[in-house]
């Protein structure tokens, strides 16, 4: 009986290293962000709207109106900035693809964001047309046509009235950081500031750390411990959930190149299970817990706003029990846990990034 417990015990040890090691190997799969709507944005009912839009924005984008041309607010706006729906905030295009159609509307070749608006056939006013909606808001935009200049030949022509412009002096404080690095790269200063921190917590730091410190524009990491209520604790302190806190990762990044919002969406979903309440893997306590320690409020509505998205794209087949919570101070952990798996390569981790 003894033998037969012992052959047991060693069987049962065999798989759980097959799982840990598989898991472990699939950290050198191919990196590709996650797929699907990054954003979340509801819409409010017909008397919300009334009290909220103007008259013409209302007559746009709720009974398919159109505006008169060469007298409205973007037709003739040339600054760098992003169009968000004027209903529900959902980014929508961007000055880098508009141009001047002559036609007294504001004009694009693409959508900012190709799963934000919705081509519907048109057949009113005996022609037939495409209709260009918002995809959450289900606000009415205006037409696409085939005359436009490029290669695609699109012009989008949009009603100002359905439209909200967001300019790049504020576009990273509103919280559309998402769309910073594109504006950057093509030589456009934005308000995004140089350096941004995050902290983040899912399970043991050593292997978050090892794959956050290796994102393009992630400008440096270290691991520590925050959200407990012990000052200055120790590894010790933390284990058993004696102090509260959880194995962190700061994580310092460029938010010029890499937003906040990309870092959660593209990264920290993926690289635990947010699905699982205070452990990750084999390990237990609510120093493993999931949670984002915002630093501010843009950071916090960015937070809910992808947990939102994570949590409806069914990627996660359990409900997201990710906290989202206001930073506190964070305390640097011991020099042997910095950038443990440099120290130590082929060290103990499962972390990897999920497709």
């Amino acid at each position: 009986m003894k033998k037969l417990v012992c052959i047991m015990s060693i069987l049962l040890l065999a798989s759980v290293m097959q799982v840990c090691l598989a898991s472990c190997d699939a950290s050198s799969k191919k990196v590709s962000p996650m797929s699907g709507a990054t954003t979340v944005y509801p819409k409010a009912s017909s008397d919300q709207l009334k009290s909220k839009l103007t008259p013409e924005q209302f007559k746009v984008t709720q009974q398919c109106g159109t505006e008169p041309p060469f007298n409205n607010a973007y037709w003739n706006n040339h600054a760098p900035g992003i169009y968000v729906d004027v209903v529900s905030g959902e980014a929508l295009f961007s000055s880098l693809n508009k141009f001047d159609s002559g036609t007294g509307w504001p004009s694009f070749t693409k959508p900012l964001e190709a799963d934000h608006v919705v081509n519907k056939p048109d057949t009113s006013h005996g022609m037939y047309r495409t209709e260009v909606r918002s995809k959450h808001a289900d606000s009415h935009l205006g037409h696409v046509f085939d005359d436009g200049p490029g290669e695609m030949r699109q012009r989008y022509c949009i009603n100002s009235a359905a439209l909200r412009f967001i300019p790049v002096q504020k576009m990273w404080s509103e919280g559309y950081g998402r769309y910073v690095p594109q504006f950057e790269a093509a030589g456009i200063k934005t308000d995004a500031p140089e350096k941004e921190n995050a902290i983040l917590a899912g399970g043991c730091f050593w292997g978050m750390q090892d794959i956050l410190r290796k994102i393009p524009g992630v400008l440096s990491t270290q691991v520590g411990y925050t959200g407990g209520h012990l000052k200055n604790p120790r590894y010790e302190d933390t284990h058993d959930s004696k102090s509260g806190h959880a194995e962190s990762v700061e994580v310092f990044f460029d938010p010029r190149k890499l937003s906040y919002e990309e870092l959660l969406h593209n990264w920290f979903f993926r690289m635990h299970d947010p699905t699982t309440k205070n452990s990750q893997g084999n390990d237990r306590g609510s120093q493993y817990r999931s949670a984002i320690f915002y630093t501010n409020s843009v950071q916090q509505a960015v937070a809910e706003r992808v947990k939102t998205v994570v949590d409806a794209s069914g990627k996660w087949k359990a409900p997201i029990v990710t906290e989202i919570v206001k930073a506190s101070t964070f305390y640097r952990a011991e020099e042997n846990h910095q950038d443990y798996l440099v120290k130590h390569p082929g060290g103990y981790t499962c972390h990897y990034l999920r497709d």
